[in-house]
């Protein structure tokens, strides 16, 4: 049985090269057999954080909130592809992600990280490490980091050069990591419901 999986981008740029880590991601997942779903903030397009989904009276959030709250619920778990903005992470992801939170709860979350330099968003994924925590999710302790983006995958997310090469060598216990800790949650939110 496959798995439902979100895999989430947040960058707001024209020219947006983490479109590229995005797709690799959604694809191999795809081969591997599982669900996957695109979850593109730009084109959700939320405002600022200004009111959580849960601050709205029932039935009267706006409908992307709406939409956007279900597939968070029906999801196993989440990819959050993260590009690095001076040392941080990626302020369109982050008030899409903010949006939320008993939605996210008890349900694993892998990063997957680029930057347009050599270190690959590390320090985006280091941020974001510490905020899936605190919204409720298990963080994989496999991550993914891309750099130079420009020179590891092709504009249709294949990868090329030695990157590339690379990435497709890390991806299989990427994956396997993910997998286990959603396969994991789920038998154990059969078993018991949540303390909350």
């Amino acid at each position: 049985m496959s798995n439902r999986i979100l895999v989430l981008y947040g960058s707001y740029r024209s020219d947006r090269m983490g479109i590229r880590l995005a797709n690799f991601v959604i694809n191999r997942l795809r081969d591997r057999g599982e669900d996957v779903e695109f979850i593109d903030a730009k084109a959700i397009g939320l405002p600022m954080l200004d009111r959580m989904y849960k601050e709205y009276p029932k039935g009267s959030a706006p409908e992307a909130l709406e939409k956007l709250a279900g597939q968070i619920r029906g999801a196993d778990g989440f990819v959050f592809v993260t590009g690095e903005y001076n040392w941080g992470m990626q302020p369109g992801l982050k008030n899409l992600t903010d949006h939320f939170l008993e939605e996210w709860f008890w349900r694993p979350a892998a990063i997957v990280s680029y930057s347009a330099g050599r270190l690959s968003g590390a320090r985006a994924a280091t941020a974001w490490h510490g905020t899936l925590s605190e919204m409720g999710m298990v963080v994989v302790s496999s991550t993914i980091g891309v750099g130079p983006i420009a020179q590891t995958l092709s504009e249709a997310g294949e990868p090329i050069g030695d990157g590339g090469k690379a990435l497709e060598r890390s991806f299989p216990r990427f994956a396997d990591d993910l997998t286990w800790w959603i396969e994991a949650a789920k038998a154990q939110r059969a078993r018991k419901a949540p303390p909350y």
